[in-house]
């Protein structure tokens, strides 16, 4: 292809770092004085529990596998809580174990976007 051997090396690096998760799920877990509407008054950080022991329980986490991480503020605590999941960048709200049981089952799992949670 007349590709410069050290390009290639650097393209090799930069799709391993962007490789590194399946998925990558990030629940905002900010935290902000009442009356301001804040994800962590809604359970995130009780959600984003959950489904870190849900993955590992599933033993699915790990490199190249999937990774639970809390965030702070993601600036879309109107419409909270909110979960975000990469590399595909779709955005979710949820209500309960239930709705995080579906997004990591089809989503993080399948690939498949739960359109009814997506914001």
């Amino acid at each position: 292809m007349g590709t410069h051997r050290g390009s290639r090396i650097i393209h090799h690096q930069r799709e391993t770092r962007l490789s590194y998760y399946k998925r990558h799920v990030f629940f905002c877990c900010n935290q902000r004085e009442p009356p301001e509407a804040c994800c962590n008054n809604r359970g995130a950080t009780e959600m984003q529990a959950y489904a870190k022991q849900r993955i590992k329980e599933l033993g699915l986490s790990g490199k190249g596998r999937i990774r639970i991480n809390k965030a702070g503020c993601m600036d879309r605590c109107d419409e909270g809580p909110v979960v975000v999941v990469y590399p595909d960048a779709v955005w979710y709200t949820y209500v309960d174990r239930h709705d995080i049981d579906e997004i990591i089952d089809s989503h993080v799992v399948h690939g498949r976007v739960v359109e009814r949670l997506k914001i």
